[in-house]
This record gives structure tokens, sequence and C-alpha cells, in this order.
């Protein structure tokens, strides 16, 4: 007989990891106990070797799917004799200093949905069941330790039978916070715009109203949702109307992955993202000859675009109304336009009411606002696009430790906040946007709710160097009341959150290509070549930079980037005069005397003159959706693609130019041909990935480095992150791209995090 004693550190507690070990240490016969610790879940177990080796391997191969192990300490110990298994009380003390974890939110579990659909049991459609390995967690939290007083959770007080299973080590309610049933758990009620309660049941109305062309407002788990019939035009277009919401498109949601298998193509990645806990939007490409037609969206879901955002029901609510409607449904954020999503009761007459027709609510209240989270696949790995509901706040290791604790506080637009903490990052959900007010507080209050959480006290603030992003203003904040400032170039941040997904300190390659970033050179950034380690990076190469006229403005409208790159490239902007006549004499004159005209090498507005160039866009009605419309050309387009616009290496003072201004005129000259918008979009797309590629080539024979990092908002694009890893593997590189957090502004904070750490683990060792 042997012993062993196993304490495991991660997202272990309250998420059915304790009664996982005892069912498994009661299949190998095994005797000894579990609790959870401070340090985390201590198991001391003891029986034939064999059997203790079963044990821990079947342990670490398929624990709970909520848990997220971080570290595994194992020792022996001497046989003690214990003749069973135990589940033994916890010993976390609310003094504790060690954090902990809370697991992300999870879709509901496939033993919740047998009950939900059986009429034999007790929570037979009841919106709300939940069990100890799936439902709500970060978003119903209020303090640390999760349990259920320190939840919004706690106004429910548990019933007789919901208290014997949440006390029972063998039930898989086991100290199951959530858990409830329709005698004891939160009720549904559905309102009408002035907030009077309808009659009936719930959801069946909700689900007629839905059937008749209506708008209903769905409260899930992070915010609020805003749902009408996906497969109705009319719907969709006054949906659109009301929202104010003009073509950005919208995500679906299927009753099953069938459904969504019948109408779209799904590879083995995409059908394991589908149906994963976190229960994400997964872009995908609409099938031409639907095996369904009645369930296929109306195209006006997704405006010239041919993928459309898919995803399943999270919640029992969202089982049981997708069951009732018998269609799938739209389903986007329950905000008007640049609003962040509503949570709180009180707020959605006052917000929604104009927008909504029915309003289906319940009286669990939403602590931490969580937008779903939105991923694709490219060539067999995931590619976040926003990175929230059911992944935040999973950490991410990071190369280098943090001797103190570091708090990044992000970007200004799709904001996302780190708290780091040895040599774990806990990247938050998606914040969103810091323009608006209510966005502002909730990024703030959400801050102290991780350091409260993760028992942190941060002794650096990691923050970028634009001296306007709402988030900088508040890391200055927090450097005046004594914490320590560390500024992070935009770019470099981008490149670090790769090489730290990927647990690499350098030195690197780093490719970003992005929309905008603050330069060092006062010009705007967002086509840069960096090279060095996580503490130093240095810009060796860039996109040309190029006027961009009127600033953001030139973001709304691609057509002004089209002319500052014909004029730069010397060719003729006559399509451009006759199509904008009035305006079109302001933008050159600004042009020529940089009038609110920066420099630019963004890669992100090369996108948006090229897809004016083809003829796809001049005015676009959300960021990127020119660019989008570009890779859909090009997706197409029939062809190889090989043959790219030429782009010139041109060397600088210290630094290489990829001169586009070979790439723009022979798009032009294409486009004044009358040649085929994907054909153009095609060859810019190999253009670019071949210059990209020529400048790694030429760096590493300067440098010596040949590991290279795709980051930046604009590798979004599948086609150009497909196109530069294939022409950079075929040159020898090691090619690292985004898979846990996003290229673009979504993953600054877990970049800074990781800078921060390093610059003060380098700091220290020169100290010493």
């Amino acid at each position: 007989m042997q012993r062993r004693e196993i304490t495991i550190r991660g997202i272990v507690q309250g998420v059915g990891f304790r009664p996982f070990v005892h069912a498994l240490a009661s299949r190998l016969s095994l005797n000894g106990f579990v609790r959870n610790t401070p340090a985390g879940v201590l198991i001391q177990i003891e029986g034939s070797p064999a059997s203790l080796a079963t044990f821990e391997r079947e342990l670490l191969a398929q624990p709970p799917p909520l848990s997220s192990i971080e570290e595994v300490r194992a020792a022996t110990l001497p046989p003690v004799g214990d003749t069973a298994f135990r589940i033994e009380p916890s010993e976390v003390p609310l003094a504790t200093r060690d954090r902990i974890a809370v697991s992300p939110d999870a879709g509901v579990c496939e033993a919740c949905l047998g009950e939900l659909e059986d009429p034999a049991n007790r929570r037979y459609r009841h919106p709300f069941i939940t069990c100890a390995t799936c439902g709500p967690r970060l978003t119903i939290v209020n303090a640390a330790p999760y349990d259920r007083e320190r939840t919004t959770m706690a106004p429910f007080t548990m019933c007789g039978r919901c208290r014997q299973e949440y006390e029972n080590p063998r039930d898989r309610r086991f100290h199951a916070e959530t858990i409830a049933c329709p005698s004891c758990g939160p009720r549904l009620r559905l309102l009408d715009p002035r907030g009077g309660e309808l009659h009936g049941d719930p959801i069946a109305c909700a689900a007629a109203r839905l059937r008749q062309g209506g708008i209903a407002a769905v409260k899930g788990m992070g915010g609020y949702h805003l749902a009408c019939d996906a497969r109705n035009a009319a719907a969709v277009a006054e949906l659109r109307r009301r929202k104010q919401r003009d073509e950005r498109p919208f995500a679906v949601m299927f009753d099953t992955i069938g459904t969504i298998e019948a109408v779209c193509h799904v590879d083995t990645l995409e059908r394991r993202l589908l149906t994963g806990a976190s229960r994400p939007i997964v872009l995908l490409r609409r099938r031409e000859t639907p095996a369904r037609p009645a369930m296929v969206p109306d195209a006006s879901v997704a405006p010239g675009l041919p993928h459309i955002g898919a995803m399943l029901p999270s919640t029992p609510l969202h089982h049981l109304l997708l069951a009732a409607a018998g269609r799938p449904l739209v389903m986007t954020s329950g905000n008007r336009s640049h609003e962040p999503i509503v949570t709180r009761d009180e707020e959605l007459l006052p917000r929604l009411g104009e927008i909504a027709d029915v309003f289906l609510v319940h009286d669990r209240a939403i602590s931490v606002r969580c937008d779903d989270g939105v991923v694709r696949g490219v060539e067999g790995a995931p590619l976040p696009i926003r990175r929230s509901r059911g992944d935040a706040p999973r950490p991410v290791r990071i190369p280098l430790a943090c001797d103190e604790a570091v708090l990044a506080v992000g970007g200004h637009l799709k904001n996302t906040f780190a708290v780091a903490v040895d040599d774990a990052a806990y990247v938050s959900h998606h914040v969103g946007d810091l323009d608006d007010y209510e966005a502002r507080e909730a990024f703030r209050r959400d801050i102290a709710l991780y350091e409260q959480l993760l028992r942190a006290e941060p002794r650096v603030v990691a923050h970028d160097l634009h001296p306007d992003y709402e988030s900088t203003r508040y890391a200055m904040e927090r450097a005046a009341a004594g914490l320590e400032a560390a500024g992070v170039q935009h770019h470099h941040a981008h490149v670090a959150s790769c090489m730290a997904e990927h647990g690499i300190s350098g030195p690197v390659i780093g490719i970003a290509f992005d929309g905008s970033g603050f330069g060092l050179d006062g010009t705007v950034w967002g086509g840069e070549v960096l090279a060095g380690d996580l503490a130093d990076m240095t810009r060796v190469a860039h996109l040309r930079q190029v006027a961009l006229p009127g600033g953001e403005q030139a973001v709304r409208e691609p057509w002004r980037m089209a002319v500052a790159h014909l004029l730069d490239a010397g060719c003729s902007v006559d399509a451009f005069a006759a199509r904008h006549r009035q305006a079109f004499p302001v933008i050159v004159r600004m042009i020529e005397r940089r009038l609110n005209t920066p420099l630019t090498s963004s890669a992100g507005r090369l996108f948006d003159a090229v897809a004016a160039i083809a003829g796809l866009r001049d005015t676009v009605s959300f960021e990127g959706q020119a660019a989008m419309q570009l890779e859909a050309a090009a997706g197409a387009a029939p062809g190889g693609g090989d043959d790219g616009y030429p782009v010139d290496l041109l060397d600088g003072a210290g630094t290489l130019e990829m001169d586009t201004r070979p790439l723009i005129a022979a798009a032009a000259f294409d486009a004044q041909r009358g040649r085929d918008a994907g054909m153009i979009a095609r060859r810019f797309h190999a253009g670019l990935a071949d210059a990209a590629a020529r400048t790694c080539e030429r760096l590493r024979t300067a440098l010596g480095h040949d590991t290279v990092v795709l980051s930046g908002g604009v590798f979004l694009n599948a086609l150009l992150t497909r196109e530069c890893e294939r022409r950079l593997i075929a040159r020898g590189f090691r090619v690292l791209r985004h898979e846990r957090v996003p290229p673009n502004d979504g993953g600054l904070s877990l970049g800074q995090a990781a800078v921060a750490a390093a610059r003060f683990r380098r700091r220290a060792g020169s100290a010493a």
C-alpha cells in the first residue's frame, strides 16, 4: 500500500472538483480524503501503486469541464490505513491571502438538459436549472471566496430538497452555489414596454411574439439580448432601424448543432467550439445549398458577407425559448448603438423600451457584464475575436513571473484589463469601448472586483502610451495613488500578448498589422515590424506612411484613404473626384497642406484604401467593414492568388520600408480596366503577405531571429493570416499566432502585463 498527497492549484473550487475526485477514488477502490484549502484542492489517497497511478493519470486527463489546473504538487506519505474515501469540510478562511480563482460561466450541461426535458423531473422546464459543472459563475459573483452568500443567488433561500442535494457529496449538485428549483429559484416574467406584466407562460408568449415578427429583450447570463426571427427580413430590418445598427452583422442562435450543420459548413474545430462550455459565437461559412432551407437566416443578418455568426443556447432559458419559437433567432447585444449592454433591470425600459416589444426578465441579478465571446477557426486553430463570457477570468500563463502584482489596463477600444499575479495573468471579460460613461464605470468597478477576488494588491500599473485613452487616464490616477506606472507602446503590447500566449520571452520578429496606435515618432502607427523580446522591442520595418485625411473621419470614409494612397503613388484620382464632387477638393487640400492630416503606416487603412479602389466601399457603417468585404471578395475569387501585387522593400534610416506605391498603382490599373473586385482583393492579400515574408527574411539575415509573431487587429483576417503563415513557414520560420486572446485591442492587456513583468524581472536581475 502507498499513500499520496496531491495539491492542485487553479480553477478547482466551486466547479464540482471534489465530487469528481470522490467518484474517481470510489471507482478505483481507493481511500483517503479531499478538501478545499487556501492553496487549492488537497487530496490524500492510498491504495495499490497501480491504482494510485491510474488515479493520478485520470485525474489530470479529464477533470471537470469548468476546472483549469495550473499546478500539481505530489508527494509520497506513509500509509495511515484509511478505510473509505471522504470529502472533508473546506479550509478556505476569509482572511487568507491566497487567491481563489473563480471559474468562467458555462453553458448548460447535457445532464441538466436531460432533466429540463423530463416531465417526471422536479426541474422540468425550470429556466434556471444548473449543477456544479454548468451555469453562471463570474457574472453572479460579488466577492471572494465564491460561496452562495457572496453571489447574486443569495436572495434565494434553498428549499429542503435543494439543501439535501447541496450537502450530499455524492450528488452532482454538491456545493453548486447556483442550485435552484421551481420552489426556491429565480422566476421569469414577461413585461410590456411600459413595464406591465403580461399574463400566460412567459416563454410561450415571448416565442409567439417573435413568430409574429416582434422583437424581444431577453435576460441572459451576462446581460440582455435583443431577439427576433432570423428568417424574417422585415423583423431584422426593424431591429436594425430601432437599434440604429445599419449593416453590422447580427449573431444567430440555433436550437441544435444539427440545425447549424444543415445551414453552414462546420468542421471538427468549429463543432468543438460551438458545443464547448463557453458557447461562443462562431463565424461559419454559409452553405450554398442548405439541407434545411426553412431554417436559413435571411441574408440581411450579415449583409455582404459569406459568414454567419452562429451560436447555440447557453442557458436553459435560451433552450426553452428556441424550442418554443421553432426557428433560429437573431441574438444581438441588448443595447442602443455605441452603448454597453444592459444588465440592470432598472435601466432596461429607459434604454431598451423603444426597441423591444416584450421583455423576458428574471429576478437573478447580473453582477458582471459579459458579452458573448466571438471566435473563428483558421487552419485548425481557434482565432478569438472577442474573449468574454465563458473564457474570462480563466488565467493565461505568462513566460516570466511577476515579482510584484501587475494591473494592466488595456486600450480604449475593445477594452479588457488583466491582473497578473506570479506567473498567471487573469485577463478580464470584454469591457468594450470606453467612450460611454456606463462602460467607464463598469471598467473601474470590475477592476476592483478582480483585485478583490484574486486578493491582489498591484504595485505596478501597465498602460498604453496614448495619453487620451480613458484607460491611460485611469492608470495615471492609480499611479498618483502610489502605483508604479509602466507605459507600453501599443504594438509592442500586441506582439507581447501573442508571445505570452505561447510562453516565450523572445527574441522574435513581430508583425503588428493594426488599425492605429500611438507611434514613438509622432505619427500614427499600424503596419509595424518589431524585433526584440518581451521587455524591449525596436521598430525595424513598417508600411509606407501616407496621409490620414481627417484623422478618425478617414476610418468612416475609406475613399479618403484611397485618395491619399493614390496621390502618394502618383495615380489618377478622377474616379473619386467624380463620386465625391463636394468633399474631394477639401480632402486634397487637407493632404497637400497637412491640415488635420497626420501620417500613418496603418495596415487597416491600407485595406480600406484598396477596398475603395476595387469599388467595394467608399464609406462604412462600422469599423472593419471595408476590410471584411475585401476579405470576402478575395475568398470568392477564382485562382490561387500567388501572383500578388508588388511591394518594394526600401532601406530607410535604420528601418526597412514596405513601399506600397507599386501595389496601389497595380490595383488602380486593374480597377480602371474593369477587373473583378475579387481578383483585385486576392492579389492584394497575396502581395501584402509576400511583402511581410520577404521583410522577415531580410531581418533574419541581419538579426538571426527565426520566430515570427503575427498580431494586431488586421490578423483577424483569416486569408491574410493563412497567406502570411504559409509563406513564412516555406522560408523556414516558426510562426506564432493568437489562439487564446484576440489579436485586436482585446489582447493588449495581456501583452502589457507580460511586458511589465519582464521589465521588472530584468531590473531586479540588474540590481542583483
